[in-house]
């Protein structure tokens, strides 16, 4: 029996890659230990969305070695696609797996423990099969992030992520029915639907992503789900309908916007402008709230500091979300220039320190209009899925519009859904 260790940096896919990963090698028989004990393996899962993520890659991996140096150390993830002979050069890397190979790495991990030679690995294209590892996360007890896409297709100027992930694919509708009733069989009553371009579903096998949503709705067991991110132009006015009829999809959505100013937005590449941004949001609002019931929860990604975002065009976003989208949170992240990309190479780049002077500006109205969105759904009716920890006498969990809420530590009420007044 092998003693491993894994470590996660980056998205909900990597989370949901890892932890396949983890049982696997565990019905195999192998102990999983904590990072900072020594161990026999270790498995990086590696983020390279911006420069400061593949140094975090690397740091993870050097103090790896430092710590077990007769340890193997086995790096997957989106800095291994991009950089696999900067990592393959780092002391104590045994193996490297990039998006194409991920089927790969439990087989390694058990010929490096077995001592077999390097030919009893299984090759490329025997594992690859459909080229997506079907994988969910097992971790916390209440919910699960359930993989049902990878790859993406647009290719915008800042992105690094197709030449990371590859291009668009799918596993097929059934595949995800059978993750989540395994999910399901193991008691977790959540389900987030994740992906590097979730609402592209069906690319790689004619199928729909809203024949997956209504697939996926008949499970047993399962009593709600997320979509963790879905384009603004994939959202079709069909998919609104169907999830506002009463289904187990929350009104809760996490919408990509990037940037508030169309001039931005077509210079990098984006599929949309604010008007078809605004007109979703507008339908969303429309056939999902209702008076006297929950407001509907909508988290917004902005990218600040874009190649060419002057304070004019900057504060067109600013005044697109606080005045126009008002959503309830924004994920705020500055600009981090990725070779290879075409944004690398224009040349109106924004200082660092701009771009961080405009980070905490949007931080401010994120923090208001979080507030505001509380306040607005204060007295209404919701349902709260009540979480496992405990923390000074206290519990916590999630409403159905993603409000996090407390009440006094009740260990019956764990993985248990209650009505409650906001």
């Amino acid at each position: 029996m092998a003693k491993i260790a894994f470590t996660t940096l980056g998205c909900k896919l990597n989370y949901a890659e890892t932890s396949t990963y983890e049982r696997a090698l565990l019905s195999a028989g192998h102990e999983a230990v904590a990072w900072n004990e020594a161990a026999d393996v270790y498995l990086i899962n590696t983020c390279a969305v911006t420069t400061h993520a593949e140094q975090k890659s690397r740091g993870f991996i050097r103090r790896a070695h430092k710590k077990a140096p007769g340890a193997a150390i086995v790096v997957t993830g989106c800095y291994a696609e991009l950089k696999r002979q900067e990592i393959l050069a780092i002391e104590g890397v045994s193996a490297v797996f990039g998006a194409k190979e991920k089927s790969l790495v439990v087989p390694e991990i058990l010929r490096i423990i077995s001592g077999k030679s390097d030919s009893e690995v299984p090759s490329a294209d025997a594992a690859l099969g459909s080229e997506i590892l079907p994988a969910y996360s097992s971790g916390e007890r209440t919910r699960s992030f359930l993989k049902v896409q990878d790859g993406c297709d647009n290719f915008c100027a800042y992105c690094t992520v197709p030449f990371a992930r590859g291009r668009s694919r799918n596993i097929p509708v059934c595949e995800a029915v059978k993750q989540a009733e395994a999910i399901a069989a193991q008691g977790i009553k959540e389900i987030v639907l994740t992906g590097v371009n979730t609402g592209d579903f069906g690319r790689s096998t004619g199928e729909s992503f809203l024949s997956l949503l209504k697939a996926l709705n008949d499970v047993e067991g399962i009593e709600r789900y997320r979509i963790s991110s879905i384009e603004p132009n994939l959202i079709t006015e069909e998919i609104i309908d169907w999830i506002a009829s009463l289904t187990k999809f929350q009104p809760h959505f996490h919408i990509p916007l990037q940037s508030g100013s169309d001039t931005i937005l077509k210079k990098v590449g984006r599929r949309y402008d604010t008007s078809l941004f605004a007109s979703r949001i507008d339908y969303i609002r429309q056939k999902m709230e209702q008076p006297g019931k929950a407001k509907v929860f909508f988290g917004i990604d902005v990218i600040v500091g874009l190649p060419g975002e002057t304070e004019e065009l900057f504060r067109e976003t600013y005044s697109f979300l606080a005045d126009r989208i008002k959503p309830s949170f924004i994920h705020i992240f500055p600009y981090s220039r990725r070779p290879g990309t075409r944004a690398d190479k224009m040349a109106d780049q924004v200082q660092d320190s701009i771009k961080t002077e405009r980070v905490g500006i949007l931080e401010g109205l994120c923090a208001k209009l979080h507030d505001d969105f509380v306040a607005a759904n204060k007295g209404l009716p919701e349902k709260v899925l009540w979480e496992s920890s405990e923390k000074d006498g206290m519990m916590s969990g999630y409403t159905g519009n993603y409000i996090r809420v407390e009440a006094p530590f009740d260990p019956s009420k764990v993985n248990t859904i209650e009505d409650i007044i906001l």
